[in-house]
């Protein structure tokens, strides 16, 4: 299984302002997932209805000051969990510390995350093409993170019928981008189901942004 998730992977430029780090959080990954399990316990996964009434594909939830959400009143950031009442459980330090780094090493040297959004995607689970346009600070960059099972993830650009590349994402894989492309459009191809990685039966993607 290793030689599927080599250590050493390449840095991928895939516009201005926006790059693949190949394996950057593979060794934080333990942390990391541990960290999940007690944001879960918090604030359980769901599944969001879109403002027309679907169902979003992803399992999720968030910690931080604000997470996302979605309901018959449209996609927004919000410092209280709809589903318990209470306010979004804080950041894990290594959250904070990942994303942080991330951007560093992708040249966005200010960045501090104020959410950080869980996804959740089984077998069969995608995210379409769309943009994040929700947050108030657009000079700040969105920093994601992959965990378990491989992804490919789709790569546009400022109009939804702009070209996509087709991007492999694997275990420890970190996806930077802001400044021109901050606004790209973006997507998640439905998740093959595979072997286990690391006990993961499905894909954990950890989104860090800064909001207001």
């Amino acid at each position: 299984m290793d030689d599927l998730f080599p250590e050493t992977r390449t840095r991928q430029v895939l516009a201005p302002g926006a790059v693949v780090l190949g394996g950057f959080a593979k060794a934080d990954a333990p942390a990391l997932l541990q960290a999940i399990e007690d944001v879960l316990k918090q604030a359980p996964l769901r599944q969001y209805k879109t403002a027309r009434g679907g169902q979003l594909a992803a399992a999720m939830t968030a910690c931080g000051r604000y997470g996302w959400v979605s309901d018959g009143r449209g996609y927004r950031y919000d410092e209280l969990d709809p589903l318990t009442g209470r306010a979004w459980p804080t950041m894990p330090l290594i959250f904070q510390s990942l994303a942080v780094r991330a951007a560093q090493e992708a040249g966005y040297k200010q960045f501090m995350p104020q959410s950080g959004l869980i996804n959740r995607y089984a077998p069969g689970a995608g995210m379409g093409l769309h943009q994040d346009c929700d947050e108030q600070v657009v000079e700040a960059p969105i920093i994601s993170v992959s965990l378990g099972l491989s992804a490919i993830f789709q790569w546009g650009g400022a109009t939804r019928n702009a070209p996509c590349r087709k991007v492999p994402l694997h275990h420890g894989d970190v996806v930077v981008w802001g400044g021109p492309s901050r606004h790209n459009f973006h997507g998640i191809m439905p998740i093959k189901p595979g072997p286990a990685v690391v006990g993961l039966g499905w894909r954990y993607n950890l989104t860090f942004r800064t909001v207001r």
